[in-house]
């Protein structure tokens, strides 16, 4: 039975394979791919909707428990596609 989490942009439940984990470094949202980076970790859905609607409530200052603004470009650049593989590169 697989781990369920909730996403922080849409409040749905979702196997935790479905959603992406973030966690705060510094004043930057990191994607953890393997989820295991060390610290408080937010789960979100990896669409633009979701992470759009995280960033207007301030979900993920609320989960990470932050009391600063965090910088979301590596996120939003992962989500246009610069951050993911193409034909198995590296």
């Amino acid at each position: 039975m697989e781990p369920v989490r909730t996403c922080v942009g849409c409040r749905t439940r979702a196997p935790r394979s479905a959603l992406l984990r973030v966690v705060a470094i510094d004043d930057r949202l990191v994607p953890d791919d393997r989820a295991t980076m060390p610290g408080r970790g937010a789960w979100v859905h990896e669409t633009p909707e979701c992470v759009t609607t995280a960033l207007r409530r301030r979900a993920f200052v609320r989960a990470l428990r932050v009391s600063r603004p965090l910088d979301a470009q590596t996120i939003e650049k992962r989500l246009n596609g610069y951050g993911n593989k193409v034909n198995g590169s590296k």
